[in-house]
């Protein structure tokens, strides 16, 4: 069972980030306090899953067995339209400067990001 707002987002098919009630600014992942103003009025969005890939990188050695499978695989750090960066799986050949759209995928009972370029 989830319990965090991120992997919830997940497994519903939806990204979400956190964003801070004072001054708006979008928070990469879970923060108790906000990083540009130390606000603790912290709550989450949906993102639009539109992103750019900043960087990529091809995983040729699993870092547990669970992700044997997978291997190779393209990781990726997207930075979202609403600001924060986030790391996710990507298809093969995606690179720097793509623009990509988020999805998920089913891995051992759980929820992972995908990107996919964006259409």
């Amino acid at each position: 069972m989830n319990n965090h707002p991120f992997t919830e987002g997940l497994a519903q098919g939806q990204l979400r980030y956190q964003y801070c009630e004072d001054c708006g600014a979008p928070q990469t992942l879970s923060r108790l306090a906000c990083s540009a103003c130390g606000s603790e009025r912290l709550a989450w969005r949906d993102a639009s899953g539109r992103g750019t890939v900043v960087a990529a990188s091809v995983v040729s050695r699993a870092p547990s067995d669970a992700f044997r499978p997978l291997v190779p695989y393209t990781l990726v750090l997207v930075e979202l339209a609403e600001g924060p960066r986030v790391v996710g799986h990507a298809l093969p050949g995606t690179g720097i400067g793509d623009q990509v759209r988020a999805g998920t995928f089913a891995h051992e009972r759980r929820s992972l990001l995908r990107f996919a370029p964006a259409a």
